[in-house]
């Protein structure tokens, strides 16, 4: 798939030994305990490999070392605000994006590739640039295919569906389709019906 086959394996079970360490567990549709952001990482991987094979390498990085130790830094350390939310996910964009760089570097990349790697995990130019745009859809597809009926449960509807309809307005059509596609229950078909209406 990978023209630098070798180097680009190398690059995943750095990112992978990164995230074994989350502390925080994840279970698996087998009912398997993952270290979290590995669990996350992987499903980003095959939710891209599925919808979009072909993708350019940084794509397919980049999608796997999305969430990179991202436990390190918690929520709860900025204000429970909007304006905390923001600066959270933004501080944690360049982490990951600085994290990344370390690894890709020791593998052997070049500073083309880690630049770009970097801009995908930052969503520069997103919706200007096809591959940041890309990336932004495989994060919404493995979000609504197997995180949104826990978030759902956790919080009251209206939070739901304003968050279901931020999600959709971040996807591209071919995100669309794909996300209707998905194998949703019944209790989460009704709340994306309810926020797409």
């Amino acid at each position: 798939m990978h023209s630098s086959s070798t180097r680009f394996h190398k690059a995943l079970e750095k990112f992978d030994a990164a995230n074994a360490e989350d502390p925080n567990q994840d279970t698996d549709s087998d009912g398997r305990s993952w270290p979290k952001e590995l669990l996350y990482g992987h499903r980003m991987s095959a939710c891209l490999t599925r919808v979009a094979p072909e993708a350019p390498e940084a794509v397919h990085l980049a999608a796997r070392c999305q969430h990179i130790r991202r436990w390190t830094i918690p929520r709860q350390d900025f204000p429970m605000d909007r304006a905390g939310y923001h600066k959270w996910r933004n501080t944690l964009k360049k982490y990951h994006a600085e994290i990344a760089g370390q690894l890709l570097a020791e593998v052997g990349y070049d500073d083309a590739t880690i630049t770009r790697v970097q801009a995908l995990l930052q969503k520069q130019q997103l919706t200007r640039d096809a591959d940041v745009q890309l990336l932004e859809d495989v994060i919404c597809l493995v979000f609504l295919e197997y995180y949104f009926v826990d978030f759902a449960r956790q919080h009251p509807e209206e939070k739901v569906i304003d968050i279901v309809q931020k999600t959709w307005a971040k996807m591209t059509p071919r995100g669309h389709e794909l996300a209707l596609q998905l194998p949703f229950t019944d209790a989460a078909q009704a709340l994306l019906t309810k926020a797409l209406a």
